[in-house]
């Protein structure tokens, strides 16, 4: 499954829609060699002089490697150092092309074909580092001008000859062992060993992205040749790629062995978020199941709804103060409020221990999804009957899990069907009713968007989770990536959240004189809720006074250590609710919606690590899962002076 270590992806500076999906990467057929032209630089006193103006080329998004990192590396190869210099640019400007060819053919999990494509990739960077592995580059290498970027080259031709000898290897008898098709040995059972021999296969794959890693950071990048500087930069971003996606493979093999019951039966509660009702992690905690897991072999053992768990009189778990001061003790008391705060593994023990008190069952883990993932795998598996009621397809699922259903049934109407619905899907799942390969690709998309969750009660397993989208928590923060975090909590006791929209720009903002850093945060939010027309149950409780006025409480997160310092609507002050959770400042807005209208917000937020103000800043932006996408746009912003 491809997973990736952080949220959603390192952002760029430019207006987005978040994605209904993970981004999917295009390959076009490489050029051959022959078409590839190079420019030739000449020394002068003040740095290398084009002859000829640079062709401008169209950057291609890699998976296990920048090919085009590869290519840019030969520009200062050419007239240094003769035969050898013309040799090494032969053999690299080659290897390029297979990279392509090798990470296509992984795509299409053409393991034979990738095999070939290994074999000639691996001929070609052993010469190029043969080539500039001599005595005579090695020499050069302390010559002025010159030298550092022939030592530049000669660390790139053996780190990429080492990746390809010793690293891809290993990845792609990983990609073949890991075939979803090969995965289920019969119905309802995964076949655990394939991933104990992939694992030791993996890790070492790992290891040698690693060094190759730590080998290209060793090269001073700002002293090359501006072409080589580009393409060094290009390839350790690469590599980091690659290490996020290795990573994931590692902790896939530790992890789903035991999860799924090599070690002993286990069992797992899955709560299916109604985003109609909007949570912080998603929405409402509606249907549930209780799935089992031994040895591979997969059941299920309960299902129900969060209302038939009845509220608690007192607490389920004593809160922290600075949770019940945020949350009140209602996260503790309701089972359909545990996720009012984003952090997964908080909801997630409070999920557990309420099931635990009700039924006398503890479960190993609790997972979460929405109707919105079972959508992506309906999409796979085809419309699958619900017992008394409407199909459900990849088309209909959302408007009718969300909206639909209010129209058709009372409350316990909706109840049933939402149980039926989630057990309806998972028996699909479970008789292999799809492609494999497409069922891991929608989960994959689903977990990219935080719609797939993901908590054990084992802590050795949850500190494998621990940095990855499935743990449902914020990522640490470091001076160059402040996270911020935006989430929402339905105020209206309503279903009016299936009319939200939602939109956010985030950017880095000036220096203060004490080291501070400001980012600014503007934040639209709306209604497409129509004026009438709307059953009592989706109206609900109408806390905002008007049946068809939403009223969202939006919770603003601070990056580790900061906090929020002001709030504005349309240039005048507003006041807000102030708290932390886990380090982070929190803002609390209410926002109340009547149908049509939006409001736009902008509030500044302190980032509160000294060192920020040194290096540049590459914020990232975390949301709320909704019905809707949210438009984002995220800025970043140089270092202070």
């Amino acid at each position: 499954m491809h997973i990736e270590g952080q949220p959603g992806s390192e952002p760029d500076d430019e207006s987005r829609e978040t994605p209904t999906g993970p981004s999917r990467y295009v390959f076009t057929p490489p050029t051959a060699p022959s078409g590839i032209e190079f420019k030739r630089v000449r020394r002068v006193a003040g740095g290398a002089v084009p002859v000829s103006p640079p062709e401008k080329r169209k950057s291609r998004r890699r998976i296990l490697i920048p090919a085009a990192g590869l290519v840019a590396v030969l520009v200062i190869s050419v007239g240094l150092l003769g035969e050898q210099g013309r040799q090494a640019k032969n053999h690299l400007q080659t290897a390029a092309g297979l990279f392509i060819q090798l990470q296509q053919q992984v795509l299409n999990t053409d393991v034979g074909a990738a095999r070939g494509t290994l074999a000639a990739l691996q001929t070609e960077t052993r010469a190029a580092h043969d080539a500039t592995d001599g005595f005579g580059w090695r020499a050069a290498g302390h010559l002025p001008v010159v030298g550092d970027d022939l030592r530049a080259v000669a660390t790139v031709s053996a780190a990429l000859d080492d990746l390809a000898v010793n690293g891809l290897p290993a990845l792609l008898d990983v990609t073949a062992g890991l075939d979803p098709s090969n995965l289920v040995a019969e119905r309802g059972r995964v076949d655990l060993a394939a991933f104990s021999r992939a694992a030791p296969r993996i890790a070492s794959g790992l290891e040698v992205i690693r060094r190759v890693q730590r080998s290209v950071a060793g090269i001073r990048a700002d002293g090359l040749v501006p072409q080589l500087g580009t393409a060094v930069t290009q390839l350790a971003d690469g590599l980091a790629k690659a290490e996020r996606l290795a990573e994931t493979a590692d902790r896939a093999a530790r992890l789903l062995p035991t999860m799924l019951g090599s070690n002993g039966p286990r069992t797992y509660l899955v709560l299916f978020q109604n985003n109609a009702e909007v949570r912080a992690t998603g929405g409402m905690p509606g249907a549930y199941i209780v799935i089992g897991a031994d040895a591979g072999a997969i059941q299920l053992l309960d299902q129900s709804t969060a209302s038939d768990l009845g509220i608690f009189e007192t607490p389920a778990l004593k809160l922290a103060e600075n949770i019940e001061a945020l949350y009140t003790e209602r996260p503790a008391i309701f089972p359909a409020d545990v996720n009012l705060s984003p952090d997964f593994p908080t909801a997630a023990l409070l999920a557990q221990t309420m099931y635990q008190k009700r039924t006398g069952v503890r479960v190993d883990g609790v997972m979460a999804t929405d109707p919105i993932a079972l959508s992506y795998l309906l999409r796979v598996t085809g419309a699958v009957k619900v017992p008394g009621g409407e199909s459900l397809t990849s088309e209909n699922a959302v408007r009718m899990l969300l909206s639909e259903v209010y129209f058709r049934y009372n409350p316990a109407g909706q109840n049933a069907y939402f149980a039926d619905a989630a057990y309806a899907v998972f028996l699909a799942l479970l008789n292999g009713q799809g492609d494999p390969k497409g069922i891991v690709t929608e989960l994959s998309r689903a977990a990219g968007e935080r719609r797939l969750l993901v908590w054990s009660a084992d802590q050795r397993e949850e500190a494998i989770l621990t940095g990855t989208v499935l743990a449902g928590r914020m990522p640490d923060d470091g001076a160059a990536n402040p996270t911020v975090g935006v989430f929402l909590n339905d105020g209206s006791g309503a279903k009016l959240d299936y009319y939200l929209t939602h939109a956010a720009a985030l950017s880095v903002g000036g220096c203060a004189q004490e080291g501070s850093r400001e980012l600014h945060l503007r934040l639209t939010v709306g209604s497409t809720a129509p004026a009438r027309g709307l059953p009592e149950w989706v109206t609900g409780l109408a806390l905002s006074g008007d049946p068809y006025t939403s009223r969202t409480n939006v919770m603003v997160f601070s990056p580790t250590g900061g906090a929020i310092i002001s709030v504005t609507l349309d240039g005048k002050p507003q006041d807000f609710g102030a708290g932390f959770e886990r380090n982070r400042g929190v803002g609390v807005i209410t926002v109340d919606l009547p149908p049509g209208e939006s409001k736009t917000f902008d509030i500044a937020i302190e980032i509160g690590i000294p060192a920020a103000a040194s290096q540049a800043i590459k914020p990232r932006l975390w949301t709320t899962p909704g019905v809707r996408p949210w438009l984002t746009t995220v800025t970043s912003g140089a270092k202070c002076a």
